[in-house]
């Protein structure tokens, strides 16, 4: 390539100082042609030089004026990352953004952002207490957007990549014990889908897939459940653009719902049980790559043709009433059962069988560890827990490992006596 020549600099008419510089050749084969325009000769020879170094690193920044860091986030959360994520994730992206980012580095030019402004950021969530799982959330969005802007040409480099990112801590999966998990069972024997609770003990599934389970997904005979959808809630959207006043969109007269492909609505709440917002419930993908499908053991197999039996005499009680989602657990008119309620079911549960408190989200642990205490190869694990990456299925082999000592302890209080030594002891 030859070399680019140093421009000419010339004062207008209109008393400011101009420059052309060809910076490479557009789509169309034409030169690609920047005007400069500056109050001083100096300026325009700095402008020069920071597209000349563009040149030389191989990426121009497109002409015309830059967005500010506030407008390509809000571009990006508006029109790129809903491609990718859920609407609430992006809600929740937006929220963070808005919060910790914008009030510190929104009105930067965004192709003259520094390394240091973002750690300027960090610094201050970190000196507001967030989290550091929070932090890095933050350091992720910022990653992600700057890498679409340098791929639109938009900067010429990721600063987010040129700075640690903040780091966590792993975090220890908590799991409930073989005794505690019985006992919720026990607690559980004689109540309404009191089958739900083994398959989030046995099986590990995540609250969604077990209420987005429908008996088509379920083969008895074979012995298989196919985990292929999620239930999950979804708040509304104002569908007049905030016109209407009210502060939730749930409330708006012509409220929408977003749905991504391969989404479908199933429930419109009017108001659940355990919040005071209007919300839907929707059917979608499980997270991930988390499809798959799992084997169903014999006794659990006996549990849900019990279950199935159950359920179709309350179809049969509920007459005209019963809705027919097919859902393998469902409410007394065949309607999905919300995600609030069922959380606060696994709260009684654990009431009542007079077990510690924990997350719902610690019953698919449970089943991670039992796995990984039984001795089942950690991809097995991963294959039936539907993880992407092996390495959250390594997690279970450290609580595992204790579970294994205590009942080897329990093996061995039961199978030696302590020795008298005759000696010793007269």
């Amino acid at each position: 390539m030859p070399r680019n020549r140093y421009p000419t600099i010339r004062k207008g008419a209109d008393g400011l100082w101009h420059a052309w510089i060809t910076v490479g050749t557009k789509p169309n084969g034409r030169p690609d042609q920047r005007h400069i325009k500056r109050e001083t000769k100096t300026l325009v020879e700095d402008r020069i030089d920071e597209l000349l170094d563009q040149v030389r690193g191989g990426a121009v920044v497109k002409p015309g004026r830059p967005d500010s860091v506030a407008q390509w986030l809000d571009t990006y959360l508006t029109t790129v990352a809903p491609r990718r994520c859920d609407p609430g994730t992006v809600k929740d992206y937006r929220s963070k953004i808005d919060h910790w980012v914008l009030p510190v580095i929104g009105s930067t030019r965004l192709d003259r952002l520094q390394p240091h402004q973002l750690e300027e950021v960090y610094l201050g969530m970190q000196r507001a207490g967030r989290a550091d799982s929070t932090q890095l959330k933050v350091h992720r969005i910022l990653s992600r957007a700057l890498e679409v802007a340098l791929r639109r040409r938009l900067v010429t480099r990721n600063v987010a990549k040129l700075i640690d990112a903040p780091t966590t801590e792993q975090i220890e999966q908590a799991a409930l014990t073989r005794e505690d998990a019985v006992a919720v069972l026990d607690a559980a024997a004689g109540r309404r889908n009191a089958t739900r609770w083994s398959l989030a003990l046995a099986l590990g599934l995540r609250q969604g897939e077990a209420l987005g389970l429908r008996w088509s997904h379920v083969d008895l005979d074979r012995g298989e459940i196919r985990v292929f959808w999620q239930l999950r809630r979804r708040a509304f959207d104002h569908g007049c653009d905030g016109a209407c006043g009210r502060r939730r969109g749930g409330n708006c007269p012509q409220r929408s719902m977003t749905l991504r492909s391969a989404e479908s609505t199933v429930l419109d709440l009017s108001k659940p049980p355990d919040s005071d917002r209007r919300t839907g419930l929707v059917l979608k993908s499980p997270k991930g790559k988390s499809k798959r499908t799992v084997p169903i053991p014999d006794q659990l197999i006996e549990q849900l043709r019990r279950h199935q039996t159950e359920q179709g005499i309350e179809r049969i009680l509920a007459d005209d009433a019963w809705q027919d989602h097919g859902f393998v657990f469902a409410r007394l008119d065949g309607q999905p059962i919300d995600p609030g309620p069922d959380h606060r079911e696994w709260k009684a549960l654990l009431s009542a069988a007079g077990v510690p408190e924990s997350r719902l989200h610690d019953a698919r642990h449970t089943a991670g560890t039992m796995m990984a205490a039984l001795g089942v190869p950690l991809q097995v694990v991963q294959e039936v827990l539907g993880h992407s990456d092996l390495r959250t299925a390594r997690r279970y082999v450290h609580v595992a490992s204790e579970m294994a000592r205590a009942a080897t302890e329990r093996i061995g209080g039961a199978l030696f006596r302590e020795v008298v030594h005759p000696d010793l002891h007269p």
